[in-house]
């Protein structure tokens, strides 16, 4: 479906950047629609960084064009350095610092007056649960606090957009949910975030929409509903309340699908590729006439997973062979340059 451009808080039209012989990015195109969640996924070297690079006015692209908050990222950068916050894969926060004059120097930065700066640091530290550490040194925080510390400092403007480079690198699973319940404080007070991932998990659980990356190019987009529907396989799973008939289900289930099941005996579960829906309810009708009992009875859309690997033949691991040094891990422009370069332009 078309949208207007009062719709989008991001629009790009055939964005290519070029690294010597390497071309990072290869006609991309893309509109993010105000106050939602983008998600931008694939492999280290698919463009994702060099996208949000060029969109939060770090990188000039060699063609193409594209407007961030309604204004244009090379003839209004300095209206789109304003507009936005910028989180980078590390972060670069200053560990000599404590946390509450990290963020006290981003808003004096910004022009902000000291009281209002150390009002704002207050207040950021009390949302994402600092306020105790916030007189600490930030050599004392773990990964997890420095990294919400890093996205508090891209916030004490108050911005419209957000782009967030994959912000639970390095994250254990407990850090990355609480920087998931950020993200989604952050839409529900009508921020709008791109977020780069390699985590499709991430992407399945955030995003309203994704684009998915691979060489430079965007080869596939829609919601995580509307891709998983697109690799066409759906997984039949059985859960027996009596293991001891996994044999029987077996031959039942190969006998309605042609294909053989793959079997877990010690669970009693038993999982089927199918290619639509209807075999769910023949194979409830032969459970129900063999009088076999089932604990649990699923049909399931692939993941987003099999979704990437169906799209691009590899896994968002294995890369696409055209990695570059700005997409493959470093930001020697990361949030501090953005913010300094912000107060200055």
């Amino acid at each position: 479906m078309s949208r207007s451009a009062s719709d989008l808080a991001i629009e790009a039209s055939g964005l290519v950047k070029r690294f010597g012989a390497v071309t990072a990015l290869d006609g991309v195109d893309l509109a993010v629609p105000a106050g939602s969640v983008f998600g931008a996924l694939g492999p280290n070297g698919a463009g994702k960084t060099t996208a949000v690079r060029i969109l939060a006015t770090l990188l000039r692209p060699d063609a193409g064009t594209a407007r961030v908050a309604g204004h244009d990222v090379l003839r209004d950068a300095h209206r789109v350095r304003q507009t936005i916050g910028l989180t980078g894969q590390y972060a670069s926060v200053d560990e000599d610092l404590t946390g509450r004059q990290n963020l006290t120097m981003v808003g004096r930065l910004l022009g902000l007056s000291r009281t209002r700066a150390g009002r704002r640091a207050d207040e950021l530290l009390d949302e994402f649960g600092l306020t105790e550490a916030g007189q600490r040194s930030v050599r004392t925080y773990s990964g997890g606090m420095r990294r919400r510390l890093d996205l508090a400092a891209s916030l004490v403007s108050r911005p419209d957009v957000i782009f967030l480079d994959e912000p639970t690198t390095g994250l254990d699973p407990v850090k990355r949910a609480e920087m998931w319940g950020s993200i989604r404080r952050l839409v529900a007070e009508g921020t709008t975030v791109l977020l780069t991932t390699q985590y499709l998990e991430e992407a399945d659980n955030l995003a309203d929409e994704v684009v998915v990356f691979d060489a430079g190019r965007v080869v596939a987009q829609g919601s995580p509903h509307q891709l998983k529907r697109r690799s066409g396989t759906r997984t039949l799973e059985v859960q027996l309340t009596d293991p001891s008939r996994l044999a029987e289900v077996t031959g039942l289930l190969a006998a309605i699908v042609d294909t053989e099941p793959s079997r877990d005996p010690g669970a009693g579960r038993l999982s089927i590729p199918v290619t639509d829906g209807t075999a769910l309810p023949a194979v409830v009708r032969r459970l129900d006439d063999a009088g076999i009992e089932v604990a649990e009875l699923a049909l399931r859309l692939p993941s987003l997973d099999d979704v990437f690997l169906a799209l691009t033949g590899h896994t968002t691991g294995s890369g696409s062979g055209n990695t570059v040094g700005t997409d493959a891990g470093t930001t020697t422009t990361g949030p501090a340059r953005t913010r300094t370069e912000r107060s200055a332009a």
